[in-house]
């Protein structure tokens, strides 16, 4: 990839910038800006943000994807930046100065974001090292084992790697191996049957059926064991420490686990983070850095950041704006049992305490939240009735999606249940000797979405590949309870 160091004017630039990023209160790593072209960006984009990444074809679809709508006019990438310590961050050449501008002070957003808020403090900030090293391994392996070979094992990874425990990383205790296998059980009490006089003992109980009786009561012991001990949500863990694979295998099983688990906070964050940069660019360019030639530009380009399409969530639009609303409410005092019990429509329209406690009430919700908590705690009626959200199905007879609920409760509920895991199946390893076959049972937790029965099937497949033993998962559908089967047949089918 080719890049460049900043010209003396852009890095004249970036030092005003951070400076005026300081001056707001910003808390950041040292963040290196490097100039590329446009289709080195586009590489980059086609490779989460990092320079180097180990060889697979969808990093190459990625980059047509990115280089086409690039070519049309459908899409531009004005900034990349990564969450490491020191932080990098890619400017396009291309951009006009003002539009560096706004990208620089959007980064320092971005950073003051992964530094401080507790979502990221788990995260490996030498992540550029660890991908780099990724890569040679793989390579390593392929030249061992063939490209072919190891490429469709990664295949296989790939499409397990939302089967992890985003809670993992704040749980101590639950960073271990999974229990619950191959542990013997030890003095057993042995099924004798008893004598009367014990110089009988050796002719009633000889040591054949002594033997004999210690395996059932063993094999007894292993079946009435739970192994797991309890449901193990880090599905990709337990494949990791109980799945037949070569070494190899286990270690690339553990790199994808790894880096998957690097991306869980950016998932986790989405809005707060974009509506974090997007606020603090906002207020460093209209307050600070533009110049009277600049603010036409600028506006032009931040309206369309923020711009809504129907039937779409822009997370700049909403994070930027309940974040702007947060500070206006804590300002005026607008939160707590006084102006919550206040009935008087127009006196809660004009109310305002005159607190000026917003700034340090935002800089607090950033340490905290997660797009989750940031949504339950601080969404409000006023909120969505300003800015027209609604929840919308599609209809069948008329073959379009239509609005079909604009209350509150019911924004906030959609709104929530997208965000919970991520919009992701909620799914645990239950029972790895299921039967008392070796076979694998998992259990989807309903969350409000049925599962879908394509994914379902393509991923129970990737880890029957790994488990080599027919997988089984236990879910609710249409409100009735069913297991569905992956079998070595290859076949799907329901369990009546």
């Amino acid at each position: 990839m080719k890049s460049t160091a900043l010209p003396l004017e852009l890095a004249k630039i970036r030092d005003d910038i951070e400076g005026y990023a300081h001056q707001a209160g910003l808390d950041f790593f040292d963040v290196i800006f490097e100039m590329v072209p446009s289709d080195a960006i586009n590489a980059l984009a086609a490779q989460e943000g990092f320079p180097v990444r180990y060889p697979h074809w969808r990093f190459g679809m990625n980059y047509d994807q990115y280089s086409k709508g690039y070519e049309w006019g459908l899409q531009k990438i004005y900034e990349m930046v990564i969450n490491t310590n020191p932080s990098y961050a890619y400017l396009m050449s291309s951009n006009s100065y003002v539009d560096q501008k706004t990208v620089m002070a959007h980064v320092y957003g971005h950073v003051d974001f992964f530094k401080n808020n507790i979502w990221f403090s788990k995260t490996n900030r030498k992540m550029l090292d660890a991908m780099a090293n990724h890569a040679v391994r793989i390579r390593t392996y392929m030249d061992d084992y063939g490209q072919d070979t190891v490429e469709n094992f990664i295949d296989i990874c790939l499409s397990l790697d939302n089967l992890i425990d985003p809670s993992l990383p704040f749980s101590p205790e639950k960073k271990r191996e999974v229990q619950g296998a191959d542990e013997t059980p030890r003095h057993l009490e042995v099924g004798k049957i008893k004598v009367d006089r014990s110089y009988m003992d050796t002719f009633i109980n000889p040591p054949e059926f002594l033997a004999e009786q210690r395996k059932k009561a063993e094999d007894q012991s292993r079946q009435d064991k739970k192994f797991p001990d309890r449901p193990e949500r880090d599905v990709m863990l337990f494949l990791l420490s109980f799945a037949p694979l070569e070494t190899w295998q286990q270690e690339v099983l553990r790199m994808i686990r790894d880096e998957a688990y690097y991306f869980v906070p950016q998932m986790q964050t989405k809005i707060m983070n974009e509506g974090w940069a997007s606020y603090w660019h906002s207020e460093i360019m209209t307050k600070k850095a533009l110049t009277a030639s600049e603010i036409i530009d600028f506006a032009d380009h931040h309206a369309g950041i923020l711009q809504m399409s129907p039937g779409r969530l822009n997370p700049y639009k909403i994070g930027i704006e309940l974040f702007r609303d947060i500070e206006d409410r804590w300002n005026r005092g607008k939160f707590g049992k006084e102006y919550d019990q206040c009935e008087d429509f127009r006196e809660k329209l004009y109310w305002n305490k005159n607190l000026g406690l917003g700034r340090e009430k935002i800089f607090e919700v950033r340490k905290v939240c997660n797009d989750v908590t940031f949504i339950d705690q601080y969404l409000t009626p006023e909120f969505v009735d300003r800015y027209q959200l609604y929840t919308y199905e599609y209809n069948r007879r008329t073959g379009q999606h239509e609005i079909v609920d604009r209350e509150f409760k019911s924004v906030k509920e959609k709104l929530l249940s997208q965000l919970t895991n991520q919009g992701q199946p909620n799914i645990s390893v239950v029972d790895g000797n299921f039967n008392n076959r070796s076979e694998l049972l998992l259990s989807h937790k309903h969350l409000g979405f049925d599962l879908d029965l394509k994914y379902a099937r393509e991923t129970m497949r990737s880890i029957f590949l790994i488990w080599k033993r027919p997988v089984h998962i236990q879910t609710t559908l249409e409100g009735r309870t069913r297991l569905y089967t992956y079998n070595e047949k290859h076949e799907f089918v329901a369990q009546d």
